[in-house]
This record gives structure tokens, sequence and C-alpha cells, in this order.
């Protein structure tokens, strides 16, 4: 295994152009990846990278090399991972990328289930509000909704989701019913601010007769979280516009209710991403055939359909 590791340091670094950001990516030292790359020149007696204090280049021959060996490491790796196994299941470290509120209250509850099935499998799992880059950052699967697709990426729709208009009893109360989306322009507005386009996000809003708006209001507050937007709304601060993952839990315990329910956004899908690779680790294979059997069961997708709720 000594040269596949030297093998793996060259071709991680010639990806990423840095021995340090190798080093990252396969938890070693960037002098353990340096070590092992100069390991591999002297195996081949040839130099693979122009060294420099500020670059790392590859030389001819290291180019010709790594068009052989790139292509072929991650199907070597995956037949060990899935041949070097504990008692015949499933192991490794499994790095998964989600975002913080929905991993935290949709993911991590299976986790317990998922090692008592897989006690060989180590979970690396990274709660971040971004996007991640599956290859460049060795993630082995993402969780989320409107990821662009790079090439080779495989995707698994997990739901649909929609985005609802909430808002607490004691904030109803004393007002009038809107009937309209015109009507919300006399009540306050909690709105999203979108880290993705760095502004404020309008309603656009469908009915359930197919009619369309977008409404743009003053807002009361400007939060960048679901969650947040959810427990404003429930401090009785004004109407927030949130995704049914995030609100279904406080509509169904009466702490917010629907406004104007034969309206609602549509906002994709939230899915499941990873590599496409002739030959998946059994670790990947197993958790993505775990997450997507566990959202057919508790039918996720339809809890999350505004269409389906109705006060």
């Amino acid at each position: 295994m000594e040269t596949l590791s030297s093998i793996e340091s060259f071709v991680r670094s010639a990806e990423l152009g840095s021995f340090s950001a190798a080093a990252r990516r396969l938890s070693l030292t960037p002098g353990g990846v340096s070590k092992n790359v100069a390991k591999l020149e002297a195996d081949l007696n040839v130099r693979l990278f122009h060294r420099s204090t500020r670059s790392l280049t590859l030389t001819e021959a290291g180019e010709q090399f790594l068009a052989q060996v790139s292509g072929g490491l991650d199907s070597i790796q995956s037949a060990i991972a899935n041949t070097s196994n504990a008692g015949g299941q499933p192991t490794g470290t499994l790095k998964v990328g989600m975002a913080m509120a929905f991993g935290r209250d949709h993911i991590l509850p299976l986790l317990g289930e998922f090692l008592s099935l897989y006690p060989a499998i180590k979970p690396d799992w990274r709660f971040d509000n971004r996007q991640v880059d599956l290859i460049g950052e060795g993630f082995d699967v993402a969780i989320g909704g409107g990821i662009e697709l790079a090439p080779g990426v495989v995707v698994r729709e997990l739901a649909k989701v929609h985005l609802v208009l909430v808002a607490s009893p004691a904030y109803l109360a004393n007002k009038f019913i809107p009937k309209t989306p015109a009507d919300l322009e006399k009540f306050d507005a909690l709105i999203r601010y979108s880290q993705t386009t760095n502004r404020i996000t309008p309603w656009h809003l469908k009915s359930l007769a197919g009619e369309q708006v977008t409404i743009e209001l003053p807002p009361r507050a400007t939060l960048n979280d679901p969650e947040a937007l959810c427990n404003a709304a429930i401090a009785g601060l004004g109407i927030a516009h949130v995704p049914m993952p995030h609100v279904l839990k406080h509509l169904e315990s009466g702490a917010l209710l629907r406004v104007l329910p034969d309206w609602y956004t549509e906002i994709g899908v939230i899915s499941l991403y990873f590599a496409a690779k002739k030959l998946m680790p059994a670790k990947t294979r197993v958790f993505v055939d775990f997450i997507v059997d566990k959202f057919r069961s508790q039918q996720l997708s339809e809890k999350w359909s505004a269409i389906t709720k109705t006060d």
C-alpha cells in the first residue's frame, strides 16, 4: 500500500496545486505528502514536479504520469474499501456535507440507526450552509438543494420542497385574515437575506389555481436563516416565508399557522449528490440507499408539500 499512498499524494497534489492542499484533503502533513511524492520520484527515477516557494507545477513526465494513473486511482481505492472490510461490513470514513439546520433536524437523528447497521463506518459529517466541492474537498456525499451540478456528479432525489407563509396565532389574533397576496402589504414582513445573491429574497407565490405573483414588501426584519425566520415568527414579529422542512414541526405543534394557505412557492428538490464511479465504495452505496429509504418510508416529500397541508 506504500506505493499507492505515494501515487495518491502525487495525484491530489497535482489536482489541487500544492502539497498543503493535498495534505488537508488526505489528512496528512504537508511534509508527509512531499515525502511521499519524493519517494515516488525516486522509485520512478524521474522528476514529477517543478517546485518553488510559490508554485508547484507538473513536469512533462509528471503530466504524462498523471494522465496514466489518475483515472484508475479512485477505482483502486474503491476496490480496496469494498474488499478490505470488517467482517463483511462496509468500512471507512464517510464524509458528508449538509446544511446546518436541515442536517441537524433530519439527517443527524438517523445516525444512531445507521451506525447500528454499519458499525465499521466512521461518519465525518460537515454542517455548513454552502455548496461543497465533492471532488476537490474529498466529500463522499452532499445533501442539499439548488446545487450546480459538475460533470460526473450523480443525483438521487429525496423530496420536493415548498415554501409557505406563516405567522403566530398571537400575531394574527387581532388582525383581519388576508385573503389575497395584496393584503400582505398591511402586515409586518420577515424577509430572508440570500447569501447566494447578496440581496433580500422576494416572495414568488403560486396559487393552487395556478396564479403567480411576486410580492416585495418592506422588511420588518431581515434574517439570513430559515430557523431564525421561524423563531421570529413564533415570537410574533410578523409573517415569514419559510421552507416546509423547517416549519412543519411548528405547524403541527400550533406554534405557527399558515397564512394564505392556498398560496405557496416551489423551490425545487432536496437531493443526495455523489461522484459517479464505476465501482462505488460500499460505505457510500449503503449510506445513499439508507437515506433514500428513510425519506421514502417517512413520506417526507408528501409532508413537505404545501399542496397537501391546509389549516
